[in-house]
């Protein structure tokens, strides 16, 4: 909460503070948040150290499994039983989703920021060189874009509600809206109204990681600025439900917690509870891994990957229609050998500075890529192994 003084007026009185915006610190009452935070995750972790092999067999039998399931899914006793979750993994995804991915590119908007995040490249501490886009220049972006094949774009931008403001993301929104077919956006979490607004100009999904879902780490790693706030930022998707987006992603940054088992089953909870509340939202679920990035930051608790299958195999199994998407912070070959496990979307071709399409290297980059290949490699490499690359699923009435 920010506060001001009354003014010159009342100097010889005490201060009165005037309130010029409300950020509760608790989430609403009967949201997917409240789902999250009333559950025993500490109970599904346990689950999770203490599973048994047959534990492990129930679950790969059971036609439809809870979140018990899952956190037996992530355990030791099935992390030997990797080929049998990715066959049955395998199996639902091509059940579910076809042998179809979608893909689409991030476009960052702004490198501004000031909130002090310790694993970020755009943190405000980092003497970094930024860079903001004015409306025309996110419009070119997406042009370029666009001409790349993409119909699917995700605007991303740095917290600060000066330059990234309300008036400025609706201008960029309505600049980019015309040029593809669907929009959404990574960026400060904002009210709902905001997100009615946003939607309104032609922004379609809302995409909010939590980062980490455990409160401690996230105060760790959290140092300066309004995404200090967990319960604003966890119930941001709530928010965007509200409003009427129609995609509502979330995702958790792998390896800022040291605990990557109590993560997924924060995520895999939450993204139920989305589901349950929230059913005219298509809803899809993102598994970063922490990558180095500016500021000399370099993950201290890395998650291997075998356990990323491990997870990606279980989400896929107990989620059944949620999305899964993997991002060019994977390899190219990691990333061609977990499509058939459950991913239905992948990013390709990414920058991640403002006008890394157009007028690449002109500002610092937010973290490094590791796929570099271009979205024609990325979309031959699916047909190659039997995939149709989707640049479309849906257009704008």
């Amino acid at each position: 909460m920010t506060s001001l003084a009354t003014g010159a007026s009342r100097a010889s009185a005490a201060p009165t503070p005037l309130t010029l915006e409300q950020r509760p610190e608790t989430v609403p009452p009967n949201s997917a948040a409240a789902d999250l935070l009333g559950t025993d995750l500490a109970g599904l972790r346990e689950i999770a150290c203490s599973a048994t092999p047959s534990d492990v067999d129930r679950a790969l039998g059971a036609s439809r499994l809870d979140l018990r399931d899952f956190a037996a899914l992530l355990s030791a006793p099935a992390a030997a039983r990797l080929e049998d979750l990715a066959t049955a993994a395998h199996r639902l995804t091509v059940q579910r989703f076809g042998r179809t991915v979608r893909l689409f590119a991030p476009l960052y908007l702004s490198s501004e920021c000031v909130s002090t995040c310790t694993y970020c490249g755009f943190s405000a501490d980092n003497p970094i060189t930024r860079r903001t886009l004015e409306p025309r220049e996110a419009r070119a972006e997406a042009e370029e874009l666009a001409g790349r094949g993409f119909r699917h774009l995700l605007l991303v931008a740095g917290e600060h509600a000066r330059i990234v403001n309300r008036d400025y993301l609706v201008a960029c929104v309505e600049a980019i809206a015309p040029v593809v077919d669907e929009l959404s956006i990574e960026v400060q979490v904002w009210d709902t109204d905001m997100y009615r607004r946003l939607l309104a100009a032609g922004c379609d999904g809302l995409v909010v990681y939590q980062e980490t879902y455990n409160r401690t780490t996230y105060a760790d790693v959290h140092l300066k600025g309004k995404k200090r706030n967990y319960d604003w930022r966890i119930a941001a998707p709530d928010r965007g439900g509200e409003a009427g987006m129609r995609r509502l992603g979330i995702g958790a940054l792998l390896g800022l917690h040291d605990d990557w088992r109590a993560e997924a089953i924060a995520l895999a909870t939450h993204a139920a509870a989305l589901t349950r509340r929230w059913w005219r939202s298509e809803i899809s679920v993102a598994l970063p891994r922490l990558r180095p990035a500016a500021g000399g930051f370099e993950p201290a608790d890395p998650v291997r990957d075998d356990q990323l299958v491990q997870l990606l195999c279980a989400l896929r199994l107990t989620l059944p229609d949620v999305g899964i998407t993997l991002s060019t912070r994977e390899p190219s070959e990691l990333r061609d050998a977990l499509v058939p496990l459950g991913v239905t979307t992948l990013s390709a071709g990414s920058s991640t500075e403002p006008g890394g399409y157009t007028t690449p290297d002109r500002s610092d980059p937010q973290f490094e890529v590791s796929d570099h290949r271009s979205p024609a490699e990325v979309a031959m490499a699916l047909r190659t192994a039997g995939y149709d690359p989707v640049w479309k699923d849906w257009q704008r009435s």
